[in-house]
């Protein structure tokens, strides 16, 4: 009993704004119900079944008291929704200097890749004090990436792009779930989340510390990239049968039906695997679709090279 813990260890940014919400729906719930049970207790005592002659007069509704309580909850209830909504964004909305790691759900378990290739399975390390931005994806059916220290919890599902981002403020281990049912193993789908100093997680990026070895992230994606023949169409100086890769990542595009388009990794999965159903202004739907021919682990590493692109000075199809 001397480690019982109401709640997990808060071991992020958003445990300390997200307790404060938890706690007042519980004492505020668990208040309004202990005043309804007794009121319904003091009621159901007064007017418990009399004789006839000593029943009470019927008393009209008091309209007053009614608008009253019915304002005051309608208040309490939008205050909650506004402190839920703020939360809710600031979990999606992640630093532009945010480290990115990616996370791929397979039954039961959870691969993840870092930056420079580094590959962990059911463990996750991270540097303390540094924004992380999580890319997630699964291999088979819904999983749900649950770390309740820091508690975020995020669906993961199949043939999609899923993000959440965290910021860790104290070093340790912490439990890692999956949160949604996903097979007759599910229960062992779970691990750990290393939260490291700085200089030790780059150590353990180096190979210093375990963790599965490194593949170069960046040269996988070229490789795919000159072998599907994408700078046929995507790059500066040819033919621009499709819009510029170069520095393409984080602008916003202009499609054919008039919408407007924020290229994230999401939008390139979308038009590499399905690229008719959403193409940019100014070019035909001339790009085959790779549906089925690349693997998920083949998509990230081809996103990831996009991504390195460095812009360059040609015009593009962006709205400024």
């Amino acid at each position: 009993m001397i480690d019982f813990r109401v709640l997990p260890e808060k071991a992020s940014t958003f445990a300390e704004s997200v307790d404060p919400l938890y706690w007042f729906l519980i004492l505020f719930v668990g208040g309004f119900f202990l005043v309804v049970c007794a009121v319904v207790l003091y009621w159901g005592v007064k007017y418990r079944q009399r004789p006839e002659e000593d029943r009470p007069s019927y008393h009209p509704h008091a309209i007053k008291l009614e608008i009253a309580w019915t304002v005051v909850l309608v208040i309490i209830a939008l205050g909650i929704f506004v402190w839920g909504s703020v939360l809710f964004f600031r979990a999606y909305d992640a630093p532009d200097d945010a480290l990115e790691i990616s996370v791929m759900g397979k039954q039961w378990m959870w691969k993840i890749r870092h930056p420079n290739g580094m590959r962990e399975t059911n463990e996750l390390h991270v540097p303390v004090d540094t924004p992380v931005r999580l890319t997630m994806t699964s291999q088979d059916v819904i999983h749900s990436f649950f770390i309740p220290a820091f508690r975020l919890k995020q669906d993961v599902l199949p043939a999609k792009y899923t993000t959440m981002w965290f910021k860790a403020t104290k070093t340790g281990e912490y439990p890692l779930f999956c949160a949604e049912y996903c097979g007759t193993e599910h229960s062992t789908m779970g691990g750990r989340v290393f939260v490291m100093e700085p200089e030790a997680y780059a150590a353990w990026l180096r190979g210093e510390g375990g963790g599965e070895a490194p593949d170069d992230v960046l040269a996988a994606g070229r490789r795919l990239y000159d072998r599907l023949g994408c700078a046929a169409c995507h790059t500066a100086g040819v033919e621009n049968r499709g819009p510029l890769l170069e520095g393409i990542h984080g602008t916003t595009v202009e499609m054919t039906t008039g919408e407007t388009v924020v290229v994230n990794d999401e939008y390139l999965r979308e038009s590499i695997l399905n690229p008719s159903y959403r193409v940019v202004k100014g070019y035909a739907p001339l790009m085959p679709s790779y549906k089925n021919q690349l693997e998920d682990e083949e998509l990230m590493n081809l996103i990831a090279y996009i991504k390195s692109l460095p812009k360059q000075q040609v015009a593009i199809a962006e709205v400024k």
